[in-house]
């Protein structure tokens, strides 16, 4: 259910398609659609259909759900991707060919699969990487010796963004399944930074399955097993183990272990730049973040914590949108929490705004949502349209 009216959504395309320094013939050119269209469509005289959405969203290079909010486009494609992601990493390690794209090209699809990811423009992943993870897959099995362990890391990336929209979406059968897949080629690539990258990612499971302490253990040893932080990528490596260790060590209800690891993430992310390392976030801002998860992970008693942080301390628009409306979802969580419905709420619209499908499809905006409605009054249209909205009526 959309919350947008037509006029939102035809401020927003006007306002992607001034940023691409695009005329609105140039984007009508560029979605396939009459010039007539998009004039009235960003005048708000005229709600575009699905169909005419998703092509608009894909000349302004953008998720759909970014121009409006209640779109169901990307759940569909999501939904219609699993099967066939599913299909593409039964026997993996069985060679089957060669890949249809070059090595070049393959290794372009997969770099721009990871800025999907990072926006959380899931709809665009699922799109694509049925066809890029079978290709990668394929190029494992039949690259030269020289580039075996290219391959090998290209994979795991691969293999990484697919996870993203199986996890994100509850196929957690398939997304154990993508994260082996990943553990087998980070072994295939030799790769100390592969490795830790996917024991960063491998923390999933234990999330899902709520075995915090046997994922605090793994984490734990993994940071141990990770290389000497001697350049920026390895330190980052070693940092982002560090900051998810913190938070899983929150929901154990290990304060000690979790401010032991976020010092560890502190002090190396002290010497580093905010950046996108081997597609994680880390740095300064990266570790600030995951402060404000800590204090949440280890529940209400700690709200103060996570309110402390957020006075102190802002995400910045360059951080990458996931993690962005992460931040404003836990956030939200210790407002309510704290008794503070309005600003709950504002930090919602926040979630949303950054990403709408991760903040859409994350289980504490709906839990957040779903208090607001039932305990507070104040906007209690707009928190319903919210509450339909993000699935929790």
């Amino acid at each position: 259910m959309s919350a947008d009216s037509p006029r939102e959504v035809g401020e927003r395309i006007a306002a992607r398609r001034r940023a691409r320094r695009l005329t609105q013939t140039q984007l009508a050119a560029k979605a396939s659609v009459s010039y007539a269209m998009v004039r009235s469509i960003e005048r708000g005289a005229r709600r575009p259909s699905d169909d005419v959405l998703e092509a608009i969203a894909t000349a302004l290079d953008v998720d759909a759900t970014q121009l409006r909010t209640g779109h169901i486009g990307t759940e569909r494609r999501v939904h219609r991707a699993l099967p066939e992601l599913s299909a593409a990493i039964t026997g993996y390690d069985i060679p089957l060919g060669h890949p249809d794209r070059h090595p070049d090209e393959l290794a372009d699809a997969i770099k721009t699969a990871v800025g999907w990811r990072l926006g959380a423009q899931y709809g665009r992943i699922a799109t694509d990487i049925p066809s890029v993870l079978t290709d990668a897959i394929r190029y494992v099995h039949t690259a030269p010796a020289a580039e075996q362990q290219t391959a090998a890391r290209m994979l795991a990336s691969a293999a990484r963004s697919a996870d993203a929209i199986a996890f994100k979406y509850g196929a957690r059968d398939l997304s154990a399944r993508l994260i082996d897949l990943m553990r087998w080629a980070a072994d295939r690539s030799a790769d100390p930074v592969v490795q830790a990258v996917t024991a960063y990612v491998r923390t999933e499971t234990f999330f899902a399955a709520r075995a915090h302490a046997v994922g605090l253990a793994a984490l734990e040893h993994a940071a141990e097993a990770a290389p000497a932080p001697t350049g920026r990528t390895e330190a980052a490596a070693r940092g982002a183990l560090h900051m998810r260790a913190a938070v899983i060590a929150g929901r154990a209800g290990n304060e000690g272990a979790a401010d032991t690891h976020l010092k560890h993430a502190h002090r190396l992310a002290a010497g580093l730049p905010e950046g996108t390392y081997l597609g994680t976030a880390f740095g300064p801002d990266s570790v600030r973040a995951h402060e404000v998860a800590v204090a949440v992970s280890l529940g209400p008693d700690h709200v103060d914590r996570a309110l402390r942080v957020a006075t102190e301390w802002k995400p910045p628009a360059s951080m990458p949108a996931e993690r962005r409306s992460g931040v404003y979802i836990e956030l939200a969580r210790a407002q309510d929490w704290a008794g503070r419905p309005q600003d709950a709420f504002e930090s919602l619209k926040v979630a949303r705004a950054a990403a709408p499908q991760h903040t859409r499809e994350h289980p504490w905006a709906r839990e957040v949502a779903a208090s607001l409605r039932r305990h507070h009054r104040a906007d209690a249209e707009d928190i319903t349209r919210f509450a339909e909205w993000v699935g929790a009526v």
